[in-house]
């Protein structure tokens, strides 16, 4: 199966890495600057790819905002406070939240479906939002890029010894969990002491 994975990569990696940049995910860029280390792919041409799959994921959560704003109000009842936050920081930051909002976990899907409720020029939503999609490719896979032997021979010993690697990985993943849930939480508190 792996085999198959990996052969699917090296054949279609473009097409896979443009759709896995639809989704934001940050592990199919580490593959692709993997691949890029390898030789499997192009290093310049999986920034390029990557950038336009991130660009074209928000630009779908605009539209998507855009244009279904009362059915997002309907359907989306337990993103309330998400979708407040998200215009609070459009309101204090302006642009610049645009930029920054593929590293915000838990807000990352929210922020553009937010701006685009708003009156918020798509042209330059879209600007913005395709410079940081082409800047957080780059971010991604260049370590990746550099460092892929070293990633190659961590993930080996991960295979092999899983035992040790679980527990990482879940006080990795529980750590990122309780640390944007504790973000959420200033951000509620700001917003309830500035409505008081």
């Amino acid at each position: 199966m792996e085999e198959l994975f990996l052969e699917l990569l090296k054949e279609y990696g473009y097409v896979i890495l443009y759709l896995w940049g639809i989704l934001e995910g940050e592990m199919g860029l580490i593959m692709g600057g993997i691949l890029s280390h390898t030789g499997d792919l192009q290093y310049l041409m999986t920034i390029f790819v990557a950038g336009l799959g991130g660009f074209t994921g928000d630009q779908i959560y605009f539209y998507v905002g855009r244009f279904n704003k009362g059915y997002i109000q309907r359907k989306l009842q337990k993103q309330r406070l998400k979708f407040a936050i998200a215009h609070l920081l459009l309101k204090k930051y302006g642009w610049p939240i645009i930029f920054v909002q593929r590293y915000m976990y838990g807000l990352r899907t929210v922020i553009p479906m937010s701006i685009g409720i708003t009156k918020y020029s798509a042209k330059k939503f879209a600007i913005i939002n395709l410079l940081s999609a082409w800047v957080w490719a780059a971010i991604t896979v260049t370590p990746a890029y550099f460092y892929g032997a070293e990633i190659l021979e961590l993930l080996g010993y991960a295979k092999a010894h899983w035992y040790f690697a679980l527990p990482i990985a879940g006080g990795f993943l529980y750590g990122l969990y309780y640390y944007f849930n504790k973000l959420e939480m200033y951000f509620l508190e700001k917003r309830k002491a500035r409505f008081q």
